[in-house]
């Protein structure tokens, strides 16, 4: 729980929350933390998908993860629709990586990162509630397990050992293990999410602070142009 929670508070605001469809065919951005209330939930994004019915959906991914059952509910939602195409820009991680798994093709730019652990949630609760959420995260990794067995083709301890030890892959690895289907150059890469939550995330490029300030001014700007709207 001290993990996510980390995860979600890090990543509250990194990039801005988009989940809309654009031009033809439809694209759904999924550029933000999966969860309900800190970023974008299973609702808003099973919603917009379902506004594509018979199209087919292309899915750019920037998502550093979050809650298991919110991303477990969009791959449903993703595997029913059947035509949803995902392009990973620079980060899937977690729960998003089923997101991912459950589309048609996977794509991943070059220079991104893929990463699957074990399931993590936010719970609350006396013991039985809590001995019952970890029963249940146990039955959530046998499905995830499955759906990176049936994605990959690779043998079930190995994506087991993988999910234990919190593993990153490059894209080149990626496309290399069968999580992902070839490496993206048009693709573009974004990747400003805050990692720490994760024991064994790549480190970040050296920081620009010139860059980070312009950052930090652009979106005080932005929240500045709103308050004048409203």
């Amino acid at each position: 729980m001290k993990k996510i929670a980390q995860l979600l508070r890090n990543g509250a605001g990194a990039v801005p929350a988009k989940i809309v469809a654009e031009g033809e065919p439809e694209v759904l951005y999924l550029y933000d933390i999966i969860d309900p209330y800190w970023g974008v939930g299973a609702a808003q994004f099973n919603k917009a998908l379902a506004g594509m019915s018979g199209k087919k959906v292309t899915l750019r991914v920037n998502s550093p993860g979050g809650d298991v059952f919110d991303g477990r509910a969009m791959a449903a939602a993703i595997a029913q629709h059947g035509d949803v195409h995902a392009v990973i820009e620079g980060l899937a991680a977690s729960a998003a990586t089923y997101v991912t798994a459950a589309c048609a093709s996977v794509s991943i730019a070059a220079g991104s990162f893929y990463m699957i652990h074990n399931a993590w949630t936010m719970a609350y609760g006396n013991k039985d509630d809590l001995v019952k959420t970890a029963e249940l995260l146990g039955k959530i990794d046998e499905s995830i397990i499955d759906d990176y067995v049936k994605k990959t083709g690779k043998a079930r301890d190995e994506i087991i050992a993988w999910m234990n030890a919190e593993t990153w892959f490059t894209a080149d690895e990626a496309v290399a293990n069968g999580f992902a289907d070839k490496v993206s150059d048009s693709a573009k890469v974004e990747n400003n999410w805050d990692l720490s939550a994760y024991n064994n995330a790549p480190k970040p490029p050296p920081r620009d602070d010139a860059a980070d300030w312009e950052a930090v001014r652009q979106r005080n700007a932005n929240r500045l142009r709103l308050h004048e709207i409203g």
